[in-house]
């Protein structure tokens, strides 16, 4: 759920006037965030239900349409921006990479200096799941041992390491100064574009 949450928070963040559920489903799906997450129509209706009664966003009212249900409108409170920081951080040292993925999406809320730091940390974990996932192969005795459990341990430990790579890829271009960030000059708004 805390992917949703991020997602739902960061897009209602992102527009500039209040938004609503179809037009942040209509946001994610211009992404194709239904490659990289498995956030369904259903589950973001329910996200901006569970955040407004949180108090992470507020209710503007509803809107009437002539096609069907009117349409809630939503903003985000302060409480809902101290929420969505804390979750874009929780998911920038994540190795989950569908909360991963929502987290590089929204990185640039934040300064380039807090990113790197989070990015290394992600980038350490993986790599401790890299060397932990080896270490066990010689451990598993051949009689205890589940169908191809070396192959498998061998699988997730380059899955892990390709995460640690690309992780130092990502690195240094933010290193380099790519992209643009929440605390670089020319980012009026605080919230910088990719």
């Amino acid at each position: 759920m805390s992917t949703v949450r991020l997602l739902v928070l960061g897009v209602v963040r992102l527009r500039p006037e209040p938004s609503y559920g179809y037009a942040v489903r209509r946001e994610l799906l211009s992404w194709r965030a239904e490659t990289w997450t498995n956030v369904k129509p259903g589950s973001i209706h329910h996200a901006l239900g569970q955040l407004a009664q949180q108090g992470c966003l507020r209710s503007l009212g509803t809107e009437g349409s002539s096609r069907g249900p009117g349409r809630t409108l939503y903003e985000i409170t302060p409480a809902g921006e101290h929420e969505f920081l804390r979750l874009l951080e929780t998911a920038l040292v994540s190795v989950d990479m569908e909360e991963l993925g929502a987290g590089i999406a929204f990185m640039d809320a934040l300064p380039r200096a807090r990113v790197i730091e989070l990015l290394r940390e992600q980038r350490a974990r993986s790599e401790q799941i890299r060397v932990e996932l080896l270490d066990m192969i010689p451990e598993f005795p051949s009689r205890h041992q589940a169908p191809y459990s070396t192959d498998l341990l061998e699988l997730w430990s380059g899955v892990f390491g390709n995460l640690t790579g690309w992780t130092a890829g990502l690195l240094a271009r933010l290193e380099a100064g790519e992209y643009r960030m929440a605390d670089d000059p020319d980012t009026a708004s605080g919230v910088g574009a990719g």
